[in-house]
């Protein structure tokens, strides 16, 4: 997980916005299994933290991070598209 981790590079549009629906939708499969999704959580929060914190460089990523990570750990969270709405905030919001 590492190795792919590392070789996520900063600002490219199109690829973040498709990998942040890939890991939503990840994010999401937890409610696909009733008593496993608990478990799930605490295993994809900080994986998918990380990733959000190297796809998006500075604040926006640490602060992305941050509530990716305690979203993903409260239950009945995580159906909000966090990597999205990050993706929505950089590259629709931010640069207006």
């Amino acid at each position: 997980m590492s190795e792919i981790i590392k070789k996520i590079e900063p600002n490219n549009k199109s690829r973040d916005l498709w990998l942040g629906l890939l890991f939503d939708g990840i994010g999401m499969l937890s409610y696909l299994v009733p008593f496993l999704g608990p478990i799930s959580d605490v295993i994809w929060a900080p994986i998918a933290s990380l990733i959000l914190l190297k796809m998006y460089k500075g604040n926006v990523g640490a602060v992305g991070g941050i509530i990716l990570f305690i979203e993903e750990l409260l239950p009945g969270f995580d159906f909000i598209p966090t990597f999205t709405l990050t993706w929505i905030y950089t590259y629709l919001i931010k640069k207006n």
